[in-house]
């Protein structure tokens, strides 16, 4: 009996020491869901780094939350987008996307090599290739598996999924190896989005990136013991194999993706701000910059927290890519984002710093406001640029905010305007990413021009009612699937007023804002001649005749000019000399563009007097006409340049005296800068990155 006792306690103390291992290798959850968790992934998987191999193991629970019957799921195979030059993807690009290109060795690819459901079916055979935006045929980025059984409103699914991938090499549009540097994005077979009745599940394309719904994530990715790594969520456990690997445990709450990078020559730097932990994986020969990328994530954190909302997640990686491997740079995960710097990037050139801004940004209006950016990119790149571009230039300065650097002051709004102003018209913002006319104007209707038109709207409506309107479009759609017309319903809630005029011009049209000073004059007004109606032309030969302009004030200048002649046998020439000059000036205002858009006007005159006019910008034109005893000097729209959209700032002002040598010395010296600047192949790449071809 005793000894039963013995074992009893031996067994339940084994039991309870089992449980306490189980309970501290999990990690502590946040809070009750903060999301829906629709799709929910356990990850194993097994890098072979000498191969680029990932070999992995997929436990998938997904929830069904519409109301409808699901007799099918579909699921992106991102990776196979670079199988071979045939896909959508490698069809759009040409084979090239930022400026990189696959190694002639280094296509990748995603294969299934089982599915079955967790009582043991297989579904493998069902699996079926479908290109639903262009109906080509030879692409393989998604693929539709109907169910042997609807799954029933409220329901869920448990999918077994034993996969493998290969990565491109180098790293091509977000994901792939270099050597020893592994940056592993859109790597699992993922579920689409069941969105309003439909299967949301777009193919890979050039000019697109993702969509998806938030879950739980537990990954353990085995690597060489040797390697750091970084990825998406907290780290639970590390533990070594002893076969020369090791096997990292991560886990992630509330986020729809996951992404990770590997390498062995990583060099950590770690801060704090805010609650939020910091850490930077800086390559060997750029860890002198580690500081650098650190203050700039801090900035990232603190703003968008004390401007939009809370960061709801513990830490952020910040990943430094290797040379040799831009493809992977100025990307963005879940509590994972990378930058991309060269060795001996000056202070006063910030796009490090942007860069990082940019990438945690979409940590907001991505990830926890979740569009749907194959469909409407500008709601994440668009709004994010605007918010890169506020905090820039309110932490960085007002001038010189992203280049400061041998005399050129450069803000991060100007960079923006330099590449919109060339690609204004071409096509509306709201768009699927793959229907734009060309590259350039994807990224204009995507970035820049949204940018512009929000910092437009802010000065019109005031900054603070703006940041209460993208307050409460983040608290109001976080964990959500907003649509354009959602955020436009928060502006006009917010704001109090029916701004739907501005965003139907902005949003669904490709006008273009453009006012411009047509015109100036001032001219003297000379002593009037010619016959009085209100006397006989024989009773006087020379009378004074009204003219068509104010003439109250000439009127009273030539009565204090009587006042001081001493007689009538004074000459007419005497009286002239002494009466001050009265002159007639005019500022004729044109709307060129199509865009309807209200504007102020100032005029400048010689005496240092200066009026403020108003117009509301809807007729073609306007006409402001001034009798007063100073010549006019200059007429400027927009004089506060609170409209940043307008596509020409250089017909915006006017003088009566040409001004030419200053214009053309500051012309000559902006196009020596321009062409340094551009024939500098990295900074291109990283300048490109945050202002529009970077994600």
């Amino acid at each position: 009996m005793r000894s039963i006792k013995i074992i009893s306690k031996l067994l339940c103390l084994g039991f309870m020491l089992f449980f306490a291992s189980q309970i501290i290798a999990q990690p502590v959850l946040f809070k009750q869901p903060l999301s829906s968790r629709i799709a929910n992934y356990d990850i194993n998987v097994q890098l072979d780094d000498e191969k680029r191999l990932l070999n992995g193991q997929e436990i998938l629970t997904w929830y069904n939350k519409s109301s409808d019957m699901i007799t099918e799921l579909q699921f992106h195979l991102y990776l196979n987008g670079f199988r071979n030059t045939r896909s959508t993807f490698m069809e759009e690009s040409g084979g090239s996307h930022r400026g990189n290109k696959i190694d002639d060795d280094g296509w990748s690819y995603s294969e299934i090599n089982q599915i079955t459901l967790s009582t043991g079916e297989d579904l493998t055979e069902q699996m079926e290739f479908i290109q639903p935006d262009d109906n080509y045929e030879y692409d393989k980025t998604v693929f539709r598996l109907p169910l042997t059984r609807p799954l029933a409103p409220g329901k869920s699914i448990v999918l077994n999924i034993d996969f493998t991938a290969k990565l491109p090499q180098p790293p091509f549009a977000r994901s792939g190896a270099k050597e020893e540097y592994f940056f592993v994005g859109q790597w699992f077979p993922k579920i689409g989005v069941y969105f309003k009745g439909k299967w949301n599940c777009h193919q890979y394309h050039k000019n697109s990136e993702f969509f998806a719904d938030f879950g739980t994530y537990d990954v353990r990715m085995t690597v060489p013991e040797k390697n750091i790594l970084g990825a998406t969520g907290i780290e639970v456990e590390v533990k070594n194999n002893g076969d020369g690997t090791a096997t990292h445990y991560y886990h992630a709450e509330d986020v729809h993706e996951f992404a990770w990078t590997t390498s062995p020559d990583f060099v950590e730097i770690t801060g704090e701000v805010q609650d939020v932990n910091i850490r930077v994986l800086m390559q060997k020969d750029h860890a002198y910059q580690g500081q650098r990328h650190l203050n700039a994530a801090k900035v990232a954190v603190e703003y968008f927290q004390n401007w939009y909302g809370d960061y709801p997640y513990q830490n952020l990686t910040v990943v430094d890519p290797r040379r040799g491997a831009m493809g992977s740079a100025g990307m963005e995960y879940p509590t994972l984002i990378t930058a991309g710097t060269f060795y001996g990037l000056p202070e006063g050139l910030r796009a490090v710093e942007m860069v990082i801004i940019h990438e945690f940004g979409h940590n907001f209006w991505y990830h926890l406001v979740a569009s749907n950016e194959f469909e409407e990119p500008w709601l994440d790149e668009g709004i994010n640029t605007y918010s890169e571009c506020q905090i820039i230039d309110d932490y960085y300065g007002p001038t010189g905010s992203m280049i400061d650097f041998w005399g050129i002051k450069i803000t991060d709004l100007q960079a923006q305007r330099g590449q919109y102003i060339f690609l204004a018209d071409v096509d509306p913002v709201v768009k699927n990413a793959w229907d734009f006319y060309s590259n350039g104007s994807y990224a204009v209707n995507s970035y820049q021009k949204p940018s512009l038109m929000l910092a437009t709207l802010q000065n019109y409506i005031g900054k603070e009612m703006m940041r209460k309107i993208m307050r409460t479009y983040f608290e109001r759609w976080k964990f959500r699937h907003p649509q354009t017309r959602d955020f436009i319903d928060v502006a006009n809630d917010v704001s109090g007023q029916d701004l739907n005029w501005f965003f139907d011009q902005a949003l669904f049209t490709n006008a273009v804002l453009d006012y411009s000073v047509r015109s100036v004059f001032t001219r003297e007004i000379k002593e009037d001649k010619g016959y009085d109606f209100t006397l006989s032309v024989l009773e006087e030969d020379s009378t004074k005749v009204e003219t068509e302009t104010d003439t109250s004030v000439l009127k009273d200048s030539l009565n204090e000019t009587k006042d001081t002649v001493s007689s009538k046998s004074d000459s007419f020439d005497s009286i002239n000399k002494e009466k001050p000059k009265i002159y007639y000036s005019g500022v004729n205002i044109r709307r060129i563009g199509g865009f309807q858009f209200p504007v102020d006007i100032e005029v400048i005159f010689a005496n240092g007097d200066t009026i403020r006019e108003y117009w509301d910008g809807k007729d073609l034109w306007k006409k402001f006409r001034y009798t007063k005893p100073t010549k006019l000097v200059s007429a400027a729209v927009d004089p506060d340049n609170k409209i940043p959209v307008d596509i020409n700032f250089t017909n915006n002002s006017k003088t009566i005296k040409k001004q030419k040598i200053g214009v053309n010395k500051l012309s000559v010296r902006w196009l020596f800068w321009m062409q340094f600047l551009l024939d500098q192949p990295d900074f291109v790449n990283l300048l490109s990155g945050v202002t529009g071809s970077f994600k």
